[in-house]
């Protein structure tokens, strides 16, 4: 629909995903935006580490587009909690056992209205907390080139294994949503929060965490969390200046059919201004600006957390878009089913990841061969059928 519309419009700007800005980058589709920056001395070098690389890698070697805004994630620690319990504080590039150890360290003990979780992570789900551990260490769930789902490796087995250890540990908070009383104020909603209301010594969360610590802060100042600071997300310690979940805002590009480049220049660069960079700054959305000067705490907590580690052009799901749009539900689906086996103790790490890999490869192929049967009949249907459906499409 988005193709449709730009070839009938024709607009000089276009807004696209990072998956958008790679394809139309290779379709030279958009306009390289290198001899602008080049004769404007257009600063690229205060924006953060590593994005403009991203891009660059992502559009061939050049640079096709800007991105004024971007989200991550973090880890929330409560200073306070570490202290009473006599724990060191976690540190910026932690590994996922290291992160894990550090929370086993606080007691487990009490009911679960008074006791203190060492972690939360946003759910206590193996397959999910697998799936997080694995995207950090840059594995893949399906090869693109050949459509073959690649579970079954020492790697996956190692990454689930660790989401396994933590979750018998009973250091992981239990998130539970399903109590949300009617009438709810905004203020008991903010303190339902386990890491704002100092049930939990850290939790993995995102940006627009901080802006809620602040809300509770204002409104319940003597039952919000006081003295909390940040440190990077779990990374891969073989590539520990990465990050596999940095995510990147709209792409602003130039449409190569566009016969006012110059003018959406002038509109991108502006964007991308420090000026506009430090306006934006001042009403905090849970997105950063990309220019980092303008990315910080008036009590000196460690923001740079949320963009210290380098954008990676790979992800867990690369390739997932080019498969057949059920994939990932039945992913989900078989792969909860083989990690609650595990929980049963009904099966192995090792034996469930066999069976998903076996699984999805069985649904993946039929899906494929459903596809390629149904495009070989659409290529074989009656000429004059088919105009007459697209004239009864076109009224």
């Amino acid at each position: 629909m988005m193709d449709e519309f730009i070839r009938e419009k024709q607009p000089d700007i276009l807004m696209l995903s990072q998956e958008q800005y790679e394809k139309y980058a290779a379709e030279g589709r958009i306009v390289s935006l290198e001899s602008f920056v080049t004769r404007d001395k257009f600063d690229l070098e205060g924006m953060i580490p590593g994005v403009v690389d991203l891009l660059r890698e992502k559009g061939g070697g050049e640079l096709y587009g800007l991105s004024p805004t971007f989200t991550s994630r973090a880890i929330y620690y409560n200073k306070d909690l570490f202290d009473r319990f006599g724990i060191e504080y976690p540190t910026d590039r932690m590994s996922w056992e290291d992160l894990f150890n550090l929370a086993a360290r606080f007691p487990t003990d009490g009911s679960d209205e008074d006791r203190i979780y060492g972690l939360s992570i946003g759910t206590t789900d193996l397959h999910q907390i697998g799936q997080q551990i694995g995207g950090t260490m840059g594995l893949r769930l399906v090869n693109p080139a050949d459509k073959r789902v690649s579970l079954d490796t020492d790697s996956w087995v190692r990454a689930y294994e660790i989401a396994l250890n933590a979750i018998r540990s009973g250091t992981l908070y239990q998130e539970d949503y399903s109590d949300f009383p009617s009438g709810m104020s905004y203020q008991d909603f903010l303190l339902r929060d386990p890491f704002i209301a100092g049930k939990v010594a850290m939790s993995l969360n995102h940006s627009y965490l901080l802006e809620q610590i602040r809300e509770a802060a204002n409104s319940s100042p003597d039952r919000a969390v006081k003295n909390w600071d940040i440190v990077t997300l779990p990374v891969d310690p073989a590539n520990p200046e990465f990050s596999y979940e940095f995510s990147l805002g709209n792409i602003y590009a130039i449409n190569a059919e566009s016969p006012n480049r110059e003018a959406a220049w002038e509109f991108i660069r502006y964007i991308h201004s420090d000026d506009y960079a430090r306006v934006k700054s001042k009403s905090f959305n849970g997105q950063f600006p990309i220019r980092t000067k303008y990315i910080e705490d008036k009590e000196g907590r460690n923001l740079s957390a949320f963009y210290a580690l380098k954008p990676s052009g790979h992800t867990l799901y690369d390739g997932i878009a080019d498969l057949p749009g059920n994939f990932y539900m039945q992913y989900f689906t078989i792969g909860t089913e083989e990690m609650q086996a595990v929980l049963n103790e009904e099966k192995t790490v090792r034996e469930a990841l066999a069976s998903m890999q076996t699984r999805l490869q069985a649904a993946l192929d039929e899906e494929l061969a459903k596809q390629k049967n149904e495009s070989g009949a659409d290529s074989n249907q009656d000429p004059a059928g088919a105009a007459d459906e697209g004239a009864s499409a076109a009224e």
